[in-house]
C-alpha cells in the first residue's frame, strides 16, 4: 500500500533531529547555570552561617604551619653592653610611577606605618691595654671606654602595617601572576633606614654611655673603690 504522508525519519524519531538541537543546547546551559547557583549559593550560605555561634568553623579556614625547624647558622660571644634603646615609628609615603604611563596604568603608591628599635650599646671588648688604670692602694679608677654606637634598627611586625597602596593596571595584573604578590621589602627597607637616621639625631648614644658610666661606677664602688671615673674614647685623646 502506498503511504499518501510523510513518514517522519529515524533521526526525528529518536529526537535527536535539527528541531530537538536548540532543546539540548537549552538543557546543557540550564545545567550549567544551575550549578553556578549552587555554588553561589554555598558560598552565601557559608558567609550568613559564620554569623551564627558554633556554625561558622564549617565554612571558615584552617591555617597549617608546616614550617621546618630553625637551623643554628652560627654563634657569636658578644662583648657589647646594650645601655639604651629607643622605640621609633615612621609613615612611609612611597611613590613609584613610569616615565610616559598615568599611574592608573604603571604605578603604586604605598603608605605604610613603620615601628621599630634602635639599640646603643659599648663594647667592653675593645677596651685598650692603657683603657684601665688603678692606683697602687686599689681605691681609685680611670676607665676609658670606645664610644657607644648604634645597633641596626629592627622592625616589629606587630605595629607595622600598610595603611593603602594604590596599583595600577599592568602592577595589579604583574601581582596577580607573581610569586610573591604585594611585597613589602622596599617600604620595609625605607621604613628601617628613616628608623636609623632619626636614632642618630635622637641622643641615644649619650643615653647609653651615661647608662654604661653609671653601671660601672656602681659595680666598682660596691668592690672597695671610692673613686671611679669613667671617660669615653681613646685613651690621652677624646
Amino acid at each position: 500500500m502506498t503511504s499518501t504522508g510523510t513518514e517522519p525519519d529515524s533521526s526525528e524519531r529518536r529526537g535527536d533531529g535539527p528541531a530537538a538541537r536548540p532543546a539540548a543546547k537549552r538543557r546543557g546551559w540550564a545545567k550549567v547555570l544551575g550549578t553556578c547557583a549552587v555554588v553561589l549559593a554555598l558560598l552565601f550560605a557559608g558567609t550568613r552561617l559564620s554569623l551564627i555561634p558554633g556554625l561558622g568553623d564549617i565554612f571558615g579556614e584552617r591555617t597549617n604551619d608546616r614550617s621546618g625547624p630553625a637551623v643554628l647558622k652560627s654563634i657569636q660571644d658578644m662583648s657589647a653592653y646594650e645601655a639604651a634603646s629607643g622605640n621609633f615609628q615612621v609613615v612611609v609615603d612611597l611613590e613609584k610611577d613610569a616615565k610616559f604611563l598615568p599611574d592608573a596604568v604603571r604605578g603604586t603608591r604605598t603608605l605604610y606605618v613603620g615601628a621599630g628599635t634602635v639599640g646603643a650599646s659599648v663594647d667592653l671588648g675593645k677596651v685598650a691595654e692603657d683603657g684601665v688604670v688603678v692606683n697602687d692602694d686599689r681605691t681609685e679608677a680611670t676607665l676609658t671606654l670606645p664610644h657607644a654606637v648604634l645597633g641596626k634598627p629592627a622592625l616589629d611586625p606587630d605595629r607595622s602595617y600598610s595603611v593603602s597602596k594604590q596599583r595600577g593596571l599592568l602592577d595589579r595584573l604583574g601581582d596577580f601572576f607573581s610569586d610573591n604578590p604585594g611585597s613589602e621589602q622596599a617600604v620595609n627597607k625605607l621604613a628601617a633606614q628613616h628608623i636609623g637616621e632619626a636614632a642618630k639625631e635622637s641622643g641615644l648614644t649619650a643615653r647609653a654611655e651615661k647608662n654604661t658610666a653609671n653601671m660601672l661606677k656602681g659595680l666598682l664602688t660596691s668592690l672597695g673603690f671610692t673613686k671611679v671615673t669613667v671617660t669615653f674614647g681613646t685613651p690621652g685623646g677624646s
